[in-house]
Order: structure tokens, then C-alpha cells, then sequence
């Protein structure tokens, strides 16, 4: 049986880390409630975005527009992988590393170049040993400490350039939605071409709809200022930056919420730990005391 000594620097230490953990779920509770009113409030705007454009592309057929292109030789992809930039958050970043291997090891012989971008630098570290001759990585620097928003521009703005310019042919975006504080759900959504985000959207990029959403869009008439091509030109890019926009505040949340999660626990196993470490300490501190005085006894009798 460990010392007393022993037992009670052991008990000092898990008692600062149960204090570590407590303040750590404090802020990844202050920083959840934060980010899930942001993916709570970009939702509905995502959906009416898109059937805005839903709605032009069938009343103007702009399947052929840029980004609307579906190329059948697709030789060059872009997966765009969001994790986080720390760790003690449970499994979160397993689980996208793990999507993301899946990805590479499935997909991988369909490309002639796969091209991962990580946006936080924990998935990058985890598959820095994945090599392959069609295979480049990339880690957006800092991307974390700037304004979801801003980023979201700048990494859309990018892509769409280089996707009109025939450079890449399809966009994926690996990330996890949240759902709960509890509940994760990683989900590999496409961006580009844009019938990945536009549901009902045919593989030529023609919206189809039910009959009875027909007779809705043909008895409705909207007049749209400037002209339809005109809109969808400002649309289109903007639907692929909310889409990766949404898709980094869902991991922002999620991340906050396995945070907490986790952070939660490990303060109970703490507490529970200090629970069974300070019985131990009394149990051997009782035996000492025990084993004086047998000692005194035996050496009074001696005498």
C-alpha cells in the first residue's frame, strides 16, 4: 500500500485537475451558447437561400452556368477538412480524421489529384503520415482566429475561381453538424458543382420539382431586378460561402459541445477519484495509527 505521503500529493494533483477541467467546460459552455445561435440562426437563411435559387436556375435554365457545371472526367478534388485547433474534446477530431482516411482510401484510386485543406490544425497533424502520389495537404494557417465569416469568403472565393477555370472538378466539405451537447454527426456534403447543394438538382443541372410544386412556380410570377443571370451571378458564389460558412460554425458548436462534454466527465471522474484516493488515504492512515500501537503494547509487555 502506496504511503501517506504518496496518497496525498496524489490527491493535490487530481484536485488541480479537477479544477482545470471545471474551468474549461465553463468556457466551452459560455463559447457553445455563442455558436449555436449562429447555426441556429443561419439554417433558415441557408434554406430560403437556395430555394431562391432553385427557382431562377428553373425559370432562367442556367444549367449551364459555371459553376453549375458537371463535368463526367473528373480528375482533380478538393476535400476541405474541418477540425480544431486543440484537443480534449473527446473523440471530435477522431472522428473526422477517421472520415476523412475513409475518404482517401475509397476515393482516392477515382482521382488523378486529391487535394486535402484543413481547416484547424489537429486533423492536419493526424494525417501528415497519409502519402500518396496523387495526394497534397494543405493547412489554412490561423484560420480559427479569424472571423468565421471573412474566412468563409476567402476560402468560396478561391474555389469558385479555380473550379471556373477548370482547375479542380468537385469540392467536398468534411465536417460535424451539431445536434447536441452529446450529439455529433460528421457528414461529407458536396460544394462545387453547385447540384450537390441544390437538392433537387438533376446530374445536368436541372431543378426538378413534384407536380404540385410545378403548379405552385408556375402560377407565381416574381420580377427579379436586375436580370435572373444577372442575380444568380451574385447568388451562386454567395450560396457556396454561406454553405462552407454553415459548415464551419456546425464544427465551431460541435467542438464547444464535445468540449464540454468531455470536460464535464473528466470533473466527475476527479471528484470520484478524490472520493476513492482520500478513503485510501484514511484506511492507511488508520493502519499506521494501528500499528503504533500494537508496537507500544507488544513493547510494554516486553517490560
Amino acid at each position: 500500500m502506496a504511503n501517506l505521503k504518496q496518497i496525498r500529493k496524489h490527491i493535490v494533483s487530481v484536485q488541480c485537475t479537477g479544477k482545470i477541467t471545471k474551468a474549461m467546460k465553463m468556457v466551452a459552455v459560455s463559447k457553445l451558447k455563442k455558436s449555436q445561435a449562429a447555426v441556429v440562426m443561419t439554417r433558415p437563411y441557408v434554406n430560403e437561400l437556395i430555394n431562391v435559387i432553385e427557382h431562377l436556375v428553373a425559370k432562367t435554365n442556367a444549367s449551364q452556368h459555371p459553376l453549375l457545371r458537371n463535368s463526367d472526367n473528373k480528375k482533380n478534388v478538393v476535400l476541405i477538412v474541418i477540425s480544431g485547433d486543440k484537443g480534449l474534446c473527446g473523440a471530435y477530431n477522431h472522428n473526422i480524421v477517421k472520415s476523412a482516411k475513409k475518404f482517401v482510401n475509397e476515393r482516392g484510386s477515382q482521382y488523378e489529384n486529391i487535394h486535402l485543406l484543413f481547416i484547424g490544425r489537429k486533423a492536419y497533424e493526424a494525417m501528415s503520415h497519409v502519402n500518396g502520389s496523387n495526394i497534397t495537404k494543405e493547412l489554412v494557417e490561423g484560420a480559427w482566429e479569424r472571423p468565421v465569416s471573412e474566412l468563409s469568403i476567402e476560402l468560396s472565393k478561391g474555389l469558385c475561381e479555380k473550379f471556373t477555370d477548370d482547375k479542380i472538378d468537385e469540392v467536398f466539405i468534411l465536417y460535424t453538424v451539431f445536434k447536441s451537447a452529446i450529439a455529433q454527426t460528421v457528414v461529407l456534403d458536396g460544394v462545387l458543382p453547385l447540384q450537390s447543394i441544390i437538392t433537387n438538382c438533376d446530374a445536368d443541372g436541372n431543378v426538378l420539382f413534384s407536380d404540385e410544386e410545378k403548379a405552385t412556380l408556375d402560377e407565381t410570377t416574381y420580377i427579379y431586378e436586375p436580370s435572373n443571370h444577372e442575380i444568380l451571378d451574385v447568388l451562386l458564389p454567395r450560396a457556396v460561402a454561406i454553405h462552407v460558412q454553415r459548415s464551419l460554425l456546425e464544427g465551431l458548436a460541435s467542438e464547444n459541445g464535445a468540449r464540454m462534454t468531455a470536460m464535464d466527465n473528466a470533473s466527475r471522474n476527479a471528484t470520484e477519484m478524490i472520493s476513492r484516493l482520500t478513503l485510501q488515504f484514511n484506511r492507511a492512515r488508520q493502519a499506521a495509527i494501528t500499528t503504533e500501537l500494537i508496537e507500544v503494547v507488544s513493547g510494554a509487555e516486553a517490560l
